[in-house]
């Protein structure tokens, strides 16, 4: 959308591909009290508005709270897997049990996942707690532009680096899913109105298999994660 990056819970992602950056700072076991982040400051029930499952990110520090190369990854392979400890979702991104509890709790305060509930022994299994996010830069606000952009840019980061890393792979993929994903580009002229239009009707299409990331027995046999990147922004560079 023209100005605003919406995010689904998680981008989908390969779970075997490593994570980007550090860790970060070292935590407590999952039974253990959540350390105090640098981001800190939104209090429970304090988080942005949910509407049609999608929270709408007005408070920076919340921006903030996601700009973590280790919570991102943490956000995609919950989108995946429903609900994950800490030691589970570690050894699909490559994280210690440790780091991957310090960064849960750091997104539960600022309202990103939640606990899934009672499980055995000491299990303590994680989940989203929204669909998905959507933040703007266009706030008028310079703290939420910076915040906005920090965090854009480092998803973007992460979409290309998969981009590539599909097409290190791409030959190794069945002839039809090297066919059915694709690369495209168009040069239109439109409206800033026309534009937030178009990006509102791939939405549309896009949430009739939302469904399946939370129902697995919606999910053809043959489905598998797919990712879908869209950019929408004017033209900068030469007229042609």
């Amino acid at each position: 959308m023209t100005g605003t990056t919406a995010v689904p819970s998680g981008e989908a992602v390969d779970a075997s591909a490593e994570p980007d950056g550090s860790a970060g700072p070292e935590a407590e076991p999952e039974s253990g009290t959540a350390e105090s982040d640098p981001a800190a400051g939104a209090g429970e029930g304090e988080h942005g508005a949910v509407e049609g499952g999608t929270r709408e990110l007005t408070d920076p520090r919340e921006l903030r709270a996601m700009t973590h190369p280790v919570r991102l990854a943490l956000l995609e392979v919950l989108n995946l897997h429903q609900a994950l400890t800490a030691t589970e979702a570690g050894e699909l991104i490559g994280e210690s049990p440790t780091t991957c509890s310090f960064h849960l709790r750091q997104l539960a305060k600022y309202g990103f996942v939640e606990e899934a509930g009672d499980a055995p022994g000491r299990r303590r299994p994680w989940r989203l707690a929204t669909r998905g996010v959507r933040f703007s830069a266009a706030s008028g606000d310079p703290e939420m532009g910076a915040a906005s952009t920090a965090l854009e840019g480092l998803l973007v980061q992460r979409w290309i680096e998969r981009f590539t890393q599909w097409q290190r792979v791409r030959s190794h993929y069945p002839v039809e899913w090297q066919e059915a994903a694709s690369a495209g580009e168009f040069l239109l002229h439109l409206t800033s109105a026309e534009l937030l239009e178009i990006q509102k009707e791939v939405l549309v299409i896009l949430e009739r298999y939302h469904d399946r990331n939370a129902d697995a027995s919606l999910r053809p046999e043959a489905s598998r994660p797919v990712e879908i990147v869209t950019f929408g922004y004017p033209y900068i560079g030469p007229e042609r």
